[in-house]
């Protein structure tokens, strides 16, 4: 668990490197995090910082204790590709989370419609009448 937080810090400190806070104006890495400072860095490193407080927030939550933190697709960030999932939100059971229907994909057959929604329209068209 100590070194769940390891790749996001090392990116952390390579955002710190190369920032013009820390290359043309000489400061130290540590002023750079600091909020005098911390205004002029890129958003990149801001959020970078922002992660890893909260990575090292996580190791010391109850919560967190058996499971240890989230690992961070830290790798894709970088290369500035979000994470993304096929209906743009949190899949449950192959659905979305927020009641939007996943798009099928070429090649598999729909899914049967559930008796119950079946039930449900006729019960909103009954009463809409």
């Amino acid at each position: 668990m100590p070194s769940s937080c390891k790749d996001i810090r090392e990116a952390l400190a390579q955002c710190l490197q190369t920032s013009d806070c820390v290359m043309k104006y000489r400061n130290k890495p540590s002023d750079c995090l600091r909020p005098p400072l911390l205004e002029t860095m890129p958003t990149k490193c801001q959020q970078l910082k922002k992660g890893y407080g909260e990575c090292k927030r996580g190791m010391v939550d109850m919560r967190k204790r058996f499971r240890g933190n989230q690992p961070i697709a830290l790798s894709k960030e970088l290369e500035g590709e979000g994470i993304s999932t096929r209906s743009g939100g949190q899949l449950y059971a192959g659905r979305s989370a927020y009641g939007e229907v996943v798009k099928e994909t070429e090649g598999r057959e729909p899914e049967q419609r559930d008796w119950r929604e079946i039930e449900n329209e006729k019960f909103r068209e009954k009463e809409g009448s």
